[in-house]
């Protein structure tokens, strides 16, 4: 306790923080006419929190027995801050026999918008950009015999999984083109995945059967290796051999997909206010938001108050796929909502309410729970980083991303964050659907971001213009492929590389030199390696390694370098030198001499067969 020292002044450290792993909120099940009891059983709250917030939204309540509705419940868990699963009862409820919802999958260029074309008689891959399915379309095919089927034509490109995802998810059955002449291909294989997730039965249709090259034989047996059971190979998966281009064995198509939907009797209340899924969604220019949704049970009547995921409004109008205006939607119809008050996401759900107010309060709710979840996520992903490791430098690349329709600009957005690298952030600082708009150009000019357009009409004079002016570049595109190529480049121009050595020349010593004897004012005593160069060239400006039976030895500058007593900056191969190294004097004849370089490696930009792309460093 006797200090005689002085106190030692350290230098601040400031703590390290410490990563805090916060557990996901839980995900509860709620149900119309829950009690307030059981809402506490499964939140964990208490009966008093749970009646103080019902009294803050506004419903009146008498005891922890009184039921609730299913909004209610789903605004009381999420101020509470848990997940909710709504679950839907058809008790008591008349059931009827719906038509099949059928996801056309499979890998791009294999043609299932062909097929649907078939089914259809009309043509839709020859209007899409090069010919390749960008979009999740929706439509109604009404068959010879009479019957109808719901079609969801999905893109096969590796860039819209989620698509296929999201297609699988509110779907019957699953239709897996395979091309005959091109067997089982990357996506083909996430299509069953996605299918066997969704736990979702597959058709396999075995197209392209017409071309020269088809070995639908083949297809089979990659199928069954892959675990798919075949019904040829003693399973229950329908194989059907078809060609969409010349038209044929559609009509075997037709019966497995009616016997696979016979087998599943499948059947939904047409009462009720209605359940829907939304399978795309889009902004219009004249009619605000679009919703396209496929109704999975009840009516969906036009006038209603509906919540889209974090969305709400009321419907002002309900057209089928060819754009007619129907006053109600039944289960299994593909139709274009029109009123909502903003562009919900692919995917949400849409639930009936009974007035404005509560369809306000419950977007609210969502609009709150989706902002609470991303900043979760945004504090998850700090990590600490180690102060030992080198952290290699890395430069942003911001990007607004505009496209057509909401699942589109998700997948796009989705593809250009794959192309993430150690050396270049991919930072998506805006989506958005529609044209390329000036309040995009100033967004972007504030941040030094570049624009992407997808699958827009080109944007106004004005707009380019105020873009040129500000030297914003702006990449439209309607193939995904072309679009990733472009951003690759750019991200690959962008990255700063990596600094390498790189061995430019090698030289032997023949004999060696030493000057002796020199004056104050020039130095002291130097011995001067004679060499002759047998690889590469020699530079004055690079650093040398000298080698003694393949061992370093020595690494310094290069202090002189003479050709018959001419000093050069460069040296070829086959020539003979003499050179100095800067403070070495430990020549032998016989050494070996390296000319190193420092070069700078920019990463590849490296796309597969399949359609996936990546940046490696």
């Amino acid at each position: 306790d006797n200090r005689t020292q002085a106190p030692v002044e350290a230098p601040y450290v400031p703590p390290k923080q410490k990563l805090t792993v916060k557990s996901t909120p839980k995900t509860i099940d709620i149900f119309e006419g829950m009690t307030i009891l059981e809402l506490a059983k499964r939140t964990g709250a208490k009966i008093g929190a749970l009646q103080e917030i019902l009294t803050n939204v506004g419903e009146k309540v008498e005891s922890e027995f009184d039921p609730l509705s299913i909004d209610i419940a789903e605004l009381v868990a999420m101020e509470v801050g848990v997940n909710i699963r709504r679950l839907h009862s058809n008790e008591g409820a008349e059931l009827h026999p719906r038509p099949a919802v059928v996801t056309v999958m499979g890998h791009v260029d294999h043609g299932k918008t062909s097929l649907l074309d078939a089914l259809r008689q009309t043509s839709v891959a020859a209007k899409e950009a090069g010919g390749i399915t960008q979009h999740v379309g929706a439509f109604v095919v009404g068959m010879p015999s009479g019957a109808a089927i719901t079609f969801l034509d999905t893109p096969g490109h590796a860039a819209f999984s989620a698509m296929r995802a999201r297609g699988a998810a509110v779907t019957d059955i699953v239709v897996l083109v395979v091309a005959a002449d091109d067997g089982v291909m990357p996506q083909t294989l996430e299509a069953m995945s996605h299918a066997k997730a969704a736990n979702v039965p597959i058709v396999v249709a075995i197209n392209k059967c017409d071309k020269p090259a088809a070995d639908p034989e083949r297809v089979r047996i990659q199928l069954g290796s892959e675990g798919l059971l075949l019904e040829d190979l003693g399973g229950d998966v329908q194989v059907v051999e078809i060609s969409a281009a010349a038209k044929t064995g559609l009509d075997k198509l037709e019966e497995a997909l009616f016997l696979q939907a016979e087998m599943m009797d499948l059947k939904a209340r047409i009462d009720g206010p209605a359940q829907a899924y939304v399978v795309e969604a889009r902004l219009d220019r004249g009619r605000g938001p679009l919703a396209t949704a496929i109704v999975k049970s009840g009516t969906l009547v036009s006038g209603q108050y509906i919540v889209v995921g974090a969305e709400w409004g009321r419907i002002r109008a309900v057209r089928d796929m060819l754009g007619r205006v129907t006053e109600s939607a039944r289960p299994a119809m593909p139709v274009e909502i029109e009123g909502l008050k903003g562009l919900p996401m692919a995917g949400d759900d849409v639930v009936v309410v009974d007035s404005e107010e509560r369809a306000r309060m419950l977007s609210n709710g969502r609009k709150k729970k989706l902002e609470k979840d991303r900043l979760w996520k945004v504090s998850e992903e700090r990590i600490d980083i180690p102060d030992t490791e080198e952290v290699p430098q890395r430069v942003e690349l911001p990007i607004i991303v505009k496209a057509d329709v909401q699942g589109t600009v998700q997948a796009v957005t989705d593809a250009l964050r794959s192309l993430n690298s150690p050396q270049v952030f991919v930072n998506i600082v805006h989506l958005g659907v529609g044209p390329i708009s000036q309040s995009d150009v100033d967004l972007a000019q504030a941040c030094g971001a570049c624009i992407v357009g997808f699958n827009i009409r080109n944007s106004s004079s004005a707009v380019s213009l105020a873009a040129e002016k500000t030297n914003i570049k702006i990449f439209q595109h309607k193939v995904i492929y072309h679009l990733l190529e472009e951003i690759g480049k750019l991200i690959v121009e962008k990255a700063p590389g990596t600094c390498e050595t790189k061995i430019a020349g090698e030289a032997e010593v023949l004999s060696i030199f030493e000057l002796k004897g020199r004056s104050k004012s020039k130095g002291p005593d130097v011995k001067i390696a004679g060499c002759r160069v047998t690889d590469g060239r020699f530079t004055k400006s690079s650093t040398l390694r000298l080698l003694r039976s393949g061992e370093v030895v020595f690494e310094g500058s290069c202090a002189s370098l003479k050709r018959e007593k001419q000093d050069v900056e460069a040296i070829g191969k086959g020539n003979e030198c003499g050179l100095v190294i800067q403070d070495c004097d430990d020549f032998q004849i016989g050494d070996v001499i390296q000319c190193l370089e420092q070069v700078i490696k920019k990463p590849k930009f490296i796309s597969s067969e399949s359609g996936a792309v990546r940046i490696e460093c």
